[in-house]
């Protein structure tokens, strides 16, 4: 009987947390996925959300210094323009668009109500805000907008606990596997879509 108030609870929070983080919608629509996904613990081992790239290839790039006396609250992935960029995990799509120093942006968020966010893309996948997402559908392409004009094209990858605190996500992903790539045509098609939609 004590579970019911509970489960009863969790979905109370749950709405209030999507509508506090502009998912209205995936409230309604996903009220009791949602609520199974925030009582979900953070995975121990993300896969690596760049196709293609291997977690030998990856740099701990987190704390590094910045303009303006910032610290990086991430770590870069470096790839070709254009690759694909996958979410890591379920969630919702909460914010896609610019975002100042980001550029090109889509957070994620996923299990226990962990943000994942995806930064200095090119373009995004066909999500739209509010709508759920799997584990390894394609969200946006790597690029180098917002303050990454001048660098090398690469993914802003960073991790943001439920509280707003950035956390370290190279640890997660050192361990990582790639998800297995779709051929080249069909990642060239659904690009053409894309285009075509828009």
């Amino acid at each position: 009987m004590a579970r019911r108030p509970a489960l009863g609870l969790a979905l109370v929070l749950a709405f209030t947390l999507l509508t506090l983080a502009g998912c209205r919608e995936a409230a309604v629509r996903y009220n009791a996925r949602y609520a199974t996904l925030m009582q979900e613990e953070l995975p121990k081992t993300l896969p690596i959300p760049v196709d293609g790239v291997t977690a030998s290839q990856l740099q701990n790039t987190w704390g590094f210094a910045r303009d303006g006396g910032r610290h990086h609250k991430g770590i870069d992935i470096f790839a070709p323009r254009n690759t694909p960029i996958r979410s890591v995990t379920a969630g919702v799509v909460e914010n896609k668009g610019m975002r100042g120093l980001g550029g090109q942006v889509v957070t994620i968020t996923g299990p226990g109500g962990y943000r994942f966010y995806y930064a200095h893309l090119e373009d995004y996948g066909p999500q739209e805000v509010g709508d759920w997402v799997e584990a390894g559908e394609i969200i946006g392409y790597v690029g180098n907008s917002g303050n990454a004009a001048i660098s090398s094209t690469h993914l802003h990858y960073g991790i943001y606990n439920p509280s707003g605190d950035a956390i370290n996500p190279y640890p997660l992903l050192k361990r990582g596997q790639p998800f297995p790539s779709e051929p080249i045509a069909q990642t060239q098609q659904t690009q053409q879509i894309q285009t075509a939609a828009k």
